[in-house]
């Protein structure tokens, strides 16, 4: 786990496979994403780092359902009372009802890469397997939103999965960018803003056009679900977006 502050109040946490955001402001502090189940020690022990009670959480908010990024969600939810809030396109795939995942099988194809095989066994590891839904997660609305620290801004961005969002941060000139495209990942040999596999994505061509849509946002950190938060104007990085 390492934890950097890229923006004032923005704790970028990069774990051994996922990422996950805390944002602290006067108002108290909230989390975006929650890394995968077997996580969850690491990012409630990032939580405390910062002299932080998980229980004080005023939300998580999920940019997409994928169980690298829900890990703790349930666990929050069930223990402190958080609410777990993401965009109403993504509920359904959030609360366990819908399933937008890649599968076993496109993974299975693939694992005679050494790249793939590795990532495989973590992400059994990792308890994605056992993942735990999020069932009382709720879809947020604009109000909840300005309401939270940071103040973030909801951006659908359908694609990677049916109601991915970005959140953009604007007091801090930053953006959670989730999977709508990352710097780095373990199956990857490059670094740098790139999109993720096309096995990743329930609709590839849209996901790489949600990801081009982001051209018109300003924002000077970029913090992926996947690799290190990127320090570079977001058009710039649209620019060099490697698909």
């Amino acid at each position: 786990m390492k934890r950097t502050e890229p923006a004032p109040g923005i704790f970028f946490v990069e774990g051994p496979a996922s990422n996950w955001i805390i944002v602290r402001d006067g108002s108290g502090f909230m989390l975006i994403d929650g890394g995968y189940p077997a996580d969850r020690e690491l990012v409630l022990d990032s939580v405390r780092q910062l002299g932080l009670d998980p229980a004080d959480a005023k939300a998580m908010l999920i940019t997409h359902g994928h169980v690298d990024h829900t890990g703790s969600a349930a666990y929050f939810s069930r223990t402190f009372g958080t609410p777990i809030l993401c965009s109403p396109e993504e509920l359904a795939h959030v609360q366990g009802k819908e399933k937008h995942q890649v599968t076993f099988g496109q993974v299975l194809v693939r694992a005679w890469r050494p790249r793939v095989f590795r990532w495989m066994v973590h992400v059994i590891k990792a308890k994605a397997l056992q993942a735990e839904p999020a069932t009382g997660a709720q879809a947020w609305d604009e109000d909840q939103l300005r309401a939270l620290p940071g103040q973030p801004q909801a951006i659908l961005l359908p694609g990677h999965t049916p109601g991915n969002v970005a959140l953009l941060l604007p007091h801090a000139g930053a953006i959670a960018v989730g999977d709508t495209f990352v710097s780095g990942h373990p199956i990857s040999t490059q670094s740098g803003p790139q999109m993720l596999h096309r096995m990743y994505h329930a609709d590839p061509e849209a996901a790489l056009a949600a990801a081009r849509s982001l051209r018109t946002f300003q924002a000077n950190v970029i913090l992926p679900g996947h690799g290190p938060a990127l320090q570079m104007p977001l058009p710039e990085a649209i620019a060099e977006l490697r698909s």
